[in-house]
């Protein structure tokens, strides 16, 4: 172990014989850390906090206090961190709220700077939570999504999974699956393209949830209406079936499309 002589490091909390955690670090007894992961100075690991292999914390994290929720009453609540994920300097992680209740977070996924993660938050895998992202309790951020940076996420909702939203916007109803989302409130500007791309779907794919996009936003129907019409086709592909039932399924409404 690579333990910095003015860090505070717990003999209780479960660590990798190759950790190495920088000055002035304090970790507490009910920490357990994966193989490879490294630890900046002055961050602070504590509360019921797991934390996977290879991630990387960076100068001044908090991750793991309680959360900053007035119905907390001191229960047993958890954070679960995955593997290879990056955790830059100040970032904020709170454990979950309610005897049992968790945050989790995946894996391979990119935390920049003063990033606040709320009690009760899931996030998915190979997302990007850019400066200042801030996200309130119960979010949930699906696979592959873009927050940008300063843009602030209201309780409960649900950022779909390849979808991106713009820097400063405030997003206070669930951002559909594969759009470009910006502005205050939020609103859907289109199709993430670059990302669809990049997660190499098929040209056919793309357009049909292009053209699903333009039934649903773009069009004089209703929401209800246009989903009616979509459903009527047949053979569509997994990612427009998805779409459909994210939307069927929103609790606190879509965020609708720019006029």
């Amino acid at each position: 172990m690579r333990i910095h002589s003015t860090a505070i490091v717990s003999r209780k909390a479960n660590l990798p014989p190759d950790i190495e955690v920088g000055p002035y670090s304090i970790i507490g007894d009910n920490v357990r850390i994966g193989e490879g992961t490294y630890i900046g100075a002055f961050c602070v690991i504590e509360g019921n906090t797991t934390i996977g292999k290879r991630c990387k914390i960076f100068t001044g994290a908090v991750v793991g206090s309680i959360p900053q929720d007035l119905k907390y009453k001191g229960e047993r609540t958890f954070l679960e961190i995955g593997d290879d994920n990056i955790i830059r300097e100040y970032c904020t992680f709170n454990s979950g709220t309610g005897e049992g209740g968790k945050t989790v977070i995946g894996n391979n996924n990119l935390f920049m700077a003063y990033s606040h993660i709320a009690h009760d938050c899931i996030i998915g895998d190979n997302c990007i939570i850019a400066n200042g992202g801030t996200l309130a309790g119960h979010v949930t951020i699906e696979d592959r999504a873009v927050i940008g940076g300063l843009v602030a996420i209201h309780q409960f909702v649900r950022v779909g999974k390849l979808s991106i939203i713009g820097g400063c916007s405030k997003v206070v109803q669930d951002i559909p699956p594969y759009s470009t989302c910006d502005g205050h409130p939020a609103r859907v500007y289109g199709i993430n393209l670059i990302g669809l791309r990049r997660a190499n779907l098929s040209s056919a794919t793309i357009r049909e949830i292009s053209h699903s996009f333009k039934i649903i936003f773009n069009s004089k129907l209703s929401l209800k209406s246009a989903i009616k019409k979509l459903e009527s086709k047949k053979d569509l592909p997994t990612e427009v079936i998805y779409l459909i039932e994210f939307i069927k399924n929103s609790s606190r409404g879509i965020c609708r499309a720019i006029r």
